[in-house]
């Protein structure tokens, strides 16, 4: 044998093994592509369900914010408008002018009758004054009380008074009667 055909052995050898390492090789590449490729498949599919399901729940949240929302604005309004129809009632009540005023405080005075036995004094409220001076019978007429119509009916001893003024009366209509209330103006 010759140098030459030992080179060419050589070379043969070394030829077919380089091809067989390139072989494994690109197997090994091919595995390996194929191997991440799975995992970027799989990577990319949670990141999808995890966006998926965060963009469900964001959507959710915003929802259900804005019907809390809605219903906070409902009730300012609701608010505004109840407000505004107290503060009517009690300028209908403090108008001078207000249609059955007179009916009203003796309506007032006649339940006065029922539950004050005995010396009591009435204090006016100042515009019904001169209204009242010619209903409260034998009673006397004391100082001028706050308010929008009626009088305060006081024991002259002080002991025991009835608060018989617009606003008070107003005021307890309007507690008791705040569901039906509510129900004429927003039904």
């Amino acid at each position: 044998m010759t140098l030459e055909t030992l080179a060419k052995d050589i070379a043969a050898s070394a030829e077919t093994e380089i091809k067989d390492l390139l072989n494994e090789a690109k197997a090994s590449a091919k595995k390996i592509v194929a191997e991440a490729e799975a995992k970027a498949n799989t990577i990319r599919e949670e990141a999808d369900s995890r966006t998926s399901r965060e963009a469900e729940q964001l959507a959710r949240e915003i929802v259900a914010s804005a019907r809390q929302s809605n219903q906070k604005d409902v009730l300012i309004a609701r608010r505004t408008v109840l407000d505004a129809t107290f503060e009517e009632a009690k300028g209908q009540l403090a108008d001078p002018a207000l249609s059955g005023r007179a009916s009203i405080l003796k309506g007032l005075m006649a339940q006065a009758d029922e539950v004050a036995v005995g010396d009591f004094t009435v204090r006016p409220v100042a515009i019904d004054r001169a209204a009242l001076s010619g209903i409260v019978g034998s009673r006397a007429i004391g100082d001028d009380v706050e308010g929008l119509g009626g009088f305060i009916l006081e024991a002259t001893d002080g002991s025991v008074s009835f608060d018989m003024r617009f606003d008070t009366l107003l005021d307890q209509v309007w507690s008791d009667k705040r569901t039906s209330i509510n129900s004429t103006l927003f039904n």
